[in-house]
C-alpha cells in the first residue's frame, strides 16, 4: 500500500505538520485538513473517497475546498465516509449556508456536490480495492479510527485519541505486515493535558505500541509543532524497534 502524508505548510512542507491528511494509493483519502491545498484540482479529482476520523478543524479545514475542486457533474460524485456525529456536525457549522454553502441540499437532482456515507463502528466498507474497518477512538467528540488492509498489508491510522484498546485487538486478525499512524502530541511534562485533551504523550505512546501485534511498524504523527523536538527525543529514548518519526510532506510503502 503506498500512504502519502500530506504536508501543511507550503514554505516547508516535509518539515511541518499542522493538519492531517492521508492519501492510499492516490485514491482514498484519510481526514482532509490539508487534502484541498494540494496539487491541482485534475489531481484532487482522482480522489474519490474521503474518510473523516473526527470533527476537529485540523482534520476537515480543507474538505470544502477538495469537494469544489474534485467536482465534475459527468462522473460520479466523491463520497466522504464519516460517524453520524461528524456529519451532523458538517452539516451544521460547515454547510450550513453560512461558513459555507450547504452542499448537500444545493445538489442539483442526480448530481450531488458529494456524497455522505454514515460509517458504523467494525462493518467493514469496501472501496477501490480495500477494505476499510472503522474503529471507535477515545477522544473528546465522537471519533473513527481506520483500519486498512488490501489483503496483503494491513495499516492503521489511529486518528487523535488517547489511550485505547479495540484497535489493537482487532488489528491482530489483520494480514501481516502492520504498520500504525500513531499521534503523540505533547511532551510528558504536559501529561495532565493530554490526558484531558485525550492524547497521547511519549509515555503513554509506549504504552500503546506494547499493545500491539510483534513485528509492527510505527509511525509517530501529530507531534505539536511547537514541541516537536523535545517529543521527538522523549520518542527515542523509549528505544521502540521499527518506530519512525514522521515531520511533514512524505510517501511510504507499507
Amino acid at each position: 500500500m503506498k500512504v502519502r502524508l500530506i504536508g501543511s505548510s507550503p514554505d516547508a512542507p516535509r518539515d511541518r505538520h499542522y493538519a492531517s491528511s492521508y492519501l492510499i494509493n492516490d485514491r482514498v483519502a484519510i481526514d482532509a485538513g490539508t487534502l484541498g491545498f494540494s496539487g491541482t484540482p485534475e489531481e484532487q479529482a482522482e480522489v474519490r473517497h474521503v474518510f473523516l476520523t473526527h470533527s476537529h478543524m485540523d482534520h476537515i479545514s480543507s474538505l470544502p475546498v477538495f469537494l469544489e475542486n474534485a467536482y465534475d457533474p459527468e462522473v460520479p460524485a466523491v463520497t466522504v465516509h464519516a460517524l453520524p456525529e461528524t456529519m451532523e456536525t458538517l452539516q451544521r457549522h460547515i454547510f450550513n449556508g453560512e461558513i459555507w454553502p450547504d452542499f448537500i441540499h444545493l445538489s442539483p437532482p442526480g448530481r450531488p456536490f458529494f456524497l455522505p456515507n454514515r460509517v458504523r463502528l467494525e462493518e467493514p466498507i469496501e472501496v477501490e480495492g480495500l477494505r476499510v474497518v472503522p474503529v471507535a477512538m477515545n477522544h473528546i467528540v465522537p471519533t473513527a479510527g481506520y483500519l486498512v488492509t488490501d489483503g496483503r498489508s494491513t495499516v492503521a491510522f489511529g486518528a487523535d485519541s488517547g489511550p485505547t484498546e479495540r484497535m489493537w485487538a482487532l488489528m491482530m486478525d489483520m494480514p501481516a505486515p502492520r504498520s500504525v499512524f500513531l499521534e503523540c502530541t505533547f511532551p510528558d511534562e504536559l501529561t495532565g493535558l493530554a490526558g484531558i485533551s485525550a492524547h497521547l504523550t511519549p509515555e503513554s505512546f509506549g504504552v500503546e505500541v506494547a499493545k500491539m501485534p510483534p513485528e509492527t511498524s510505527i509511525l509517530a504523527v501529530h507531534l505539536k509543532h511547537r514541541f516537536r523536538d523535545r517529543v521527538a527525543e522523549e520518542l527515542r529514548a523509549l528505544g521502540l524497534p521499527d518506530l519512525r518519526i514522521t515531520g511533514g510532506e512524505a510517501t511510504y510503502e507499507l
